[in-house]
This record gives C-alpha cells, structure tokens and sequence, in this order.
C-alpha cells in the first residue's frame, strides 16, 4: 500500500528481458540495508518486488522484475537507461497519509493531451481509457505515474490536474508533453463503489 507522495527519484542503469519478464536495475538513494529482499516499492505508480541489491555510495542499486501483464498495462516497458523513475516506499504503520490510499495496481495507460503553466502551477490535461473514465470525477483523487493528484476538471475528453512547484520539480511530470503516455490508478474508494453499484443491477 502507497500514498501516492514520491519519495524519491530513481535512474534506470539496466533494461534486461528474460523469458517474458523485463528485469529493471534501479539506482535509489535510499541506504541498502534499509531494503528487504521481497520489499515492494512503488516504480511510476506500479508496485515492484526488490528480487536483489547492492550499496553504493550515496544509496543502493536495487533489481526489480516487470511481469508481461504489468508490461502491457503500463509505461515500464518503455523505459530506457538513463530514465528516470518516480518512487515509493511502501506505507507503514505509522507513516503519514499525506495523498491517498494507493495500492501500486495500474489501472491502464492514460494520453497527455497538454501540458502549460498556470500561474506558478502547472496544469496537465489527460484523457484515461474508456474503462476507468466513470471512476474519475472533479475534486476526486488519481495517482499519475505513481503521483497523488487531485482532479480538476472532467470533461468528455478527459480530466485535468494541477501541479504545484514542489511537486514539478520533485516528480518526473515535469518531463511530460503532449501524446505521452502514463499509468493511471483510479482512486479505490471509487473503484469499489462502482463495483458494488455494479453487482446490485
């Protein structure tokens, strides 16, 4: 479970594919012996099982293992070295719920359609796919490439955030433009109140 408040940025220094699977190696700057083998940690919003790990100076390398339905349904599949990856620990008891309830399941690849600077903020406009548009609605939340956002607007297109400075400049949204693609995760509490609207027709 996530909140959706990126901790960290991390760099891809390896893209390895074996028998299906895409193995990540991630430069962090979080201390070696602070990751448990097994630990997940939240990569642009998808949840990775740390499989090994290494320390360096300044903080540790770490793999990761990307399985074919994760590649299909979200954007790790095209990162390259060099790339740089917004992440999260895990939650713990205790640990503040600063964004929301997040739990690292991509829900499917939403469109930038725009991307301008509002004010000191910066305004992001994406259109989801069709399966999650009903989960979305004004002054609810979304996690976007792992990031705890508040939407907006809605419209028939699609749906707008904004950012502030912080936030750009701690997150890799600041990378995007228009016709990229990025993971979206619907907020849960919605999820599961459309399911039970859904199984009580």
């Amino acid at each position: 479970m996530f909140t959706g408040i990126v901790s960290a940025l991390g760099d891809v220094r390896a893209a390895e594919r074996r028998q299906g699977l895409l193995r990540l190696t991630i430069g962090a700057p979080y201390a070696a012996e602070g990751i448990d083998i097994g630990a997940s940690i939240a990569h642009d919003g998808c949840c990775l099982t740390v499989v090994e790990k290494s320390a360096e100076a300044g903080g540790s390398a770490y793999v990761v293992e990307v399985a074919p339905e994760s590649l299909a349904l979200t954007t790790l599949g095209s990162l390259n070295v060099g790339d740089k990856v917004n992440l999260e620990r895990s939650l713990r008891v205790g640990d503040e719920l600063g964004g929301h309830m997040v739990q690292g399941h991509v829900d499917g690849l939403g469109e930038v359609l725009s991307v301008r600077q509002d004010g000191e903020g910066w305004r992001i406009r994406v259109k989801p796919p069709e399966s999650i548009t009903h989960l979305i609605a004004p002054k609810g939340s979304i996690a976007i490439a792992g990031v705890s956002l508040t939407v907006n607007e809605v419209d028939d297109e699609g749906f707008g955030v904004l950012i502030i400075p912080h936030t750009w400049s701690v997150t890799t949204l600041s990378k995007l433009k228009a016709g990229d693609k990025v993971n979206l995760e619907a907020d849960m509490m919605a999820r599961y109140a459309a399911r039970l609207i859904e199984a009580r027709r």
